[in-house]
């Protein structure tokens, strides 16, 4: 059990990180994460504003651990589960994007968000057939994800497939 003057600490750096992160400012909220590395590593919720403070500043190599911890301390936790497969795109691992993107549509099979970035990743790793399973279960979730389609250069490589064409309308 963590000591009430301790948790309270915690508390604090997190709100700060946090509203740093809201105002724009991550490298503000990662100076005062920093500060406080040995609190922060032991708590889910710091260890993520730590990974999303170095992925706003494109240091997406350097938010892989942090990001990392969060899942070790909380497990099922979607959102830090995304950002990790952002990171993993972003350094070329496409296939531990998919990975850490099925883990979170294992925990929550109903965000469209997830289906659609799972088919942005496969149609990256030209596995037609599952960015085409992955997109058309997130336009069965929501279709407005259909608006996005037509700007998202992760879908080039499949923009001349007739199943992709039929199932996008996009001719």
């Amino acid at each position: 059990m963590m000591p009430t003057l301790v948790r309270k600490r915690l508390i604090r750096i997190r709100r700060e990180a946090e509203g740093y992160l809201e105002l724009g400012m991550p490298a503000h909220a990662l100076q005062s994460l920093q500060r406080h590395s040995k609190m922060v590593h032991n708590d889910a919720c710091a260890c993520y504003f730590l990974g999303e403070c170095l992925r706003e500043l494109c240091q997406y190599r350097e938010a892989i651990s942090p990001l990392r911890r969060s899942l070790e301390l909380i497990p099922d936790d979607i959102h830090v589960w995304m950002a990790l497969a952002w990171c993993y795109k972003r350094v070329g691992l496409v296939h531990r994007a998919i990975e850490s993107l099925e883990h979170a549509v294992d925990v929550e099979p109903g965000q469209a968000i997830l289906h659609y970035n799972l088919a942005c990743y496969w149609s990256l790793a030209h596995a037609p057939h599952q960015a085409l399973r992955c997109l058309s279960n997130a336009l069965d979730i929501d279709g407005n994800f259909r608006d996005f389609i037509p700007d998202e250069p992760d879908f080039d490589p499949l923009r001349n497939d007739p199943l992709f064409q039929n199932l996008t309308g996009m001719y």
